[in-house]
């Protein structure tokens, strides 16, 4: 029998981080691939993607072969449902990440076992160590050449700030890549590069001692694979489940998600220890998933899922109670109720109708315009959940309509994909020109051509230079020093999306210059203050 309890006990929702090309999105293809989601992997390769990996599918992502926007991916293992969330690599696109992670109860961190600890994956790494997300660490493409298992531990330890314990270990690198041994399960898993489609099986040891070990390993390899245990032992912490949910302890796990290898023992484990669907903070208490009213946030829009037909889906992410199609929710920022008729559960690009829908899931809401990021859902009680701001953008441009005949279309393309949070749009004060601000520069690249595909306005950009955005913040707008504040800065002020007053600072030392001159108007970086 369906009760609350056994289907928030059932549900996994994680988020899968990484720099670009470590393997995050091969590793997301393999996870589905055992969860019996996809027959067969389609072969990401030097990124030429030949068929296209599952969960790419907007068109530029498939030009570039990188990971634009969250991919929301689902599927049923050993009797639980599990949720991830493909988060694109490219730092272009941190932000999406960003307020990804807003939805996620746990993460797993993909690292390149040649390149290390890249710098993308220390931005999102330190967002999940802030919020004390639970965190995994795969160490993947185990059959290339690469660093030393204990350097890269090192290395995780130092420049991500974690505290890690192996759960598995590589017997070998590279050429001389054996397989690995579980010490989760206490087994060999071979490793044949003969069998990248098929699924190794594991040969179980209970003693590493054992002579056999030899017989398939070789003796060279059985020596060191036993020096390496006991030194694993004496070094790091044993595994603790309660130190992991906390967020104070990370186990790593090592494989190579194309060649199929070693991701069954992370799923495995993941499923054994990831946590269910977490309580999340508001502005009034905390909800746990177990209560029995539904309430839940909106953490992504995704506009023209379907070019045909101009709809944007809403990305909601349920935090308690049973989300039912065709019931009434408040929409608490707008203060109305909404029904949804077709509210969507996903498999990458194919969206299938839901009746009813849990804590931990994803569901999709078919959107008019009336939903933007951040935004509460709930069964009447009124309060806004919490920790999803939007960040000081890092590239500002002018941007212009082409076309003063598609001056309609330009606008509404506009709104719609701020409203995304694909980007932030600023409108100047003094002469409502507007400015685009993007974390990564490849953004103005996306805009510009899903404008001209998807809502035919042609754009172009005009070079700004402005440092940071700053949200201003100010007791008294009546005080002299306020005022005075408006007149100086007048040519440098701006309003953002939701009306609230901006200034564009063109240096780090205007900043400073200015919060000595108005000690009473705070500047800050994130929306949220």
């Amino acid at each position: 029998m369906k009760t609350l309890k056994t289907e928030i006990e059932k549900r996994k929702t994680f988020g899968i981080i990484s720099h670009p090309d470590a393997g995050k999105t091969t590793l997301t293809e393999k996870l589905l691939l055992f969860g019996g989601a996809i027959q067969e992997a389609g072969a990401v390769k030097s990124n030429k993607i030949k068929k296209g990996a599952t969960s790419d599918f907007m068109e530029i992502e498939r030009q570039r072969g990188i990971s634009v926007a969250t991919s929301v991916l689902a599927f049923d293992y050993k009797g639980k449902k599990i949720n991830i969330l493909d988060t694109p690599g490219h730092k272009d696109f941190a932000e999406d990440t960003f307020r990804t992670l807003t939805a996620v109860d746990s993460v797993i961190v993909v690292i390149d076992v040649a390149k290390g600890v890249e710098e993308q994956t220390e931005k999102l790494v330190e967002v999940c160590r802030m919020r004390k997300i639970p965190m995994l660490v795969f160490i993947n493409k185990l059959d290339r050449e690469g660093k030393d298992g204990f350097d890269l531990l090192d290395e995780v330890e130092q420049k991500l700030g974690l505290r890690v314990t192996p759960l598995s270990w590589p017997i070998g690198m590279g050429e001389r890549f054996k397989g690995i041994y579980n010490l989760w399960k206490k087994d060999v898993l071979l490793f044949s590069a003969a069998n990248k489609q098929r699924i190794s099986e594991a040969v179980s040891f209970d003693d590493i001692n054992s002579p056999d070990l030899e017989k398939m390993i070789g003796t060279e390899a059985s020596e060191t694979l036993r020096e390496e245990l006991d030194l694993i032992e004496g070094i790091y912490p044993a595994f603790d489940a309660e130190e992991y949910l906390q967020g104070d302890l990370q186990p790593v796990f090592f494989g190579s998600a194309l060649n199929n290898f070693g991701v069954r023992e992370l799923l495995d484990a993941f499923v054994e220890i990831a946590p269910n669907p977490l309580p999340k903070e508001t502005d009034k208490r905390l909800i746990e998933p177990i209560e029995k009213d539904f309430s839940g946030f909106v953490f992504k829009i995704h506009a023209n899922m379907d070019p045909k037909h101009r709809d944007r889906l809403a990305f909601v992410k349920v935090v308690s109670g049973k989300f039912e199609r065709n019931k009434n929710y408040l929409h608490v920022r707008l203060g109305k109720k909404l029904k949804f008729s077709s509210p969507s559960a996903f498999f990458a690009d194919k969206k299938e109708i839901i009746e009813e829908s849990y804590p931990g899931d994803i569901v999709g809401l078919h959107d008019t315009g009336n939903f933007r990021i951040g935004d509460t859902l709930t069964e009447g009680e009124e309060m806004q959940f919490k920790g999803i701001p939007s960040f000081s953008p890092e590239h500002f441009r002018y941007v212009n309509n082409m076309d003063p005949l598609r001056a309609k279309q330009f606008e509404k393309g506009i709104d719609q994909l701020m409203d995304e949070g694909v980007a932030q749009l600023f409108t100047m004060e003094f002469n409502n020109r507007k400015i685009i601000g993007t974390v990564g520069a490849l953004q103005f690249e996306v805009i510009e051509y899903r404008l001209e595909h998807e809502y035919n306005a042609k754009v172009s950009y005009e070079h700004v230079s402005i440092h940071r955005a700053c949200w201003v913040e100010v007791e008294d707008e009546r005080s002299e020093e306020f005022k005075d504040f408006l007149r100086v800065k007048q040519k440098y002020l701006a309003r953002d999306k939701y009306q609230q007053l901006v200034f564009l600072a063109d240096s780090a030392f205007t900043i400073q210059m200015t919060r000595d001159k108005y000690p009473s108007v705070k500047l800050h970086f994130s929306s949220e203050f």
